[in-house]
């Protein structure tokens, strides 16, 4: 099923609910008290699906427009953890862009982390910060959410742990990305991960490496390819983590984008202030934002 984080009622209180044929079935108001979706996560167990699922078919709704749909998880409680060059399309045409930062042998999976205090949902804007960078760029990814413990997990075994997943754009300036020679300051300036409009939980996607993956910018198709590209896969990422890294319920991994960001082009195409950036995953939806 998917499941959005809402804001609801005249102080916007969060929740959790499921959206169907233009309405919403809040969770709380039917009888399963989440206040937002790490609550959720944390008590995830196949009981609690059935108990979704049937809330889902038979609980009491109210009108979409009655509510606003926010980021899955506004306020991550860890770093995001992301992959780098997870896409040989994406791996050519970054290292045109600066073989030096981005060119080279990758005998293994880059790893870098990024810091979200607040995560921008559907509608919500990307700054352009034009005081700090010239060089604003999307990429369409997709995340995977934790649903439980994870510690020396097999590949086979990898995607049992996975709760859902959703639409990520790891936004990022270039210049301050390649000026510092680590990614983590051009990644991680407030605003910079935008989320949503859902999660689609494991049931609804039992294989993540079958996905059609697109962004559009101001309506022009960039990104067009499909997950099964990646180089490193969802369960060999989780696997390759948990060997000596324990990923709590929860924890976010965006696993890289494909070829047509902003710097690939000729010449490099970044975002500007009133750019809309729409980026879509087969089963999950699409995450829309202007640049603001």
């Amino acid at each position: 099923m998917l499941l959005y984080n809402i804001a609801a009622g005249e102080k916007e209180e969060l929740a959790v609910g499921s959206v169907k044929e233009g309405t919403c079935c809040i969770l709380s108001h039917n009888g399963l008290p989440f206040d937002d979706m790490n609550q959720l996560i944390d008590r995830s167990c196949p009981e609690l699906q059935q108990k979704l699922n049937d809330v889902r078919l038979h609980g009491t709704v109210v009108p979409l427009q009655s509510v606003r749909i926010c980021a899955p998880i506004p306020h991550p409680r860890q770093d995001v953890i992301c992959l780098g060059i997870n896409y040989y399309s994406h791996a050519e045409e970054a290292a045109k862009f600066s073989e030096g930062d981005f060119g080279g042998e990758r005998p293994a999976t880059i790893y870098f982390s990024k810091r979200c205090t607040t995560a921008p949902g559907p509608d919500d804007p990307i700054p352009a910060y034009e005081n700090l960078t010239n060089s604003l760029d999307y990429e369409c990814e997709l995340a995977v959410i934790v649903g439980k413990t994870a510690n020396a997990v097999l590949p086979e075994e990898a995607l049992d742990y996975v709760f859902g997943y959703t639409v990520f754009n790891d936004v990022s300036a270039r210049d301050l990305q390649t000026r510092h020679r680590q990614w983590y300051l051009g990644k991680s300036l407030d605003g910079f991960c935008p989320m949503g409009p859902c999660i689609a939980t494991a049931e609804e996607i039992p294989d993540p490496q079958v996905l059609s993956i697109s962004c559009r910018v101001n309506g022009e198709l960039r990104q067009n390819s499909n997950t099964s590209l990646m180089i490193q896969t969802v369960a060999g990422a989780i696997s390759e983590l948990s060997r000596g890294m324990t990923l709590l319920p929860g924890t976010m991994i965006a696993m890289g984008t494909p070829a047509g960001v902003g710097m690939g082009m000729k010449p490099p195409r970044f975002l500007h202030r009133g750019d809309v950036v729409e980026c879509t995953i087969e089963k999950i939806g699409t995450l829309r934002n202007p640049v603001g």
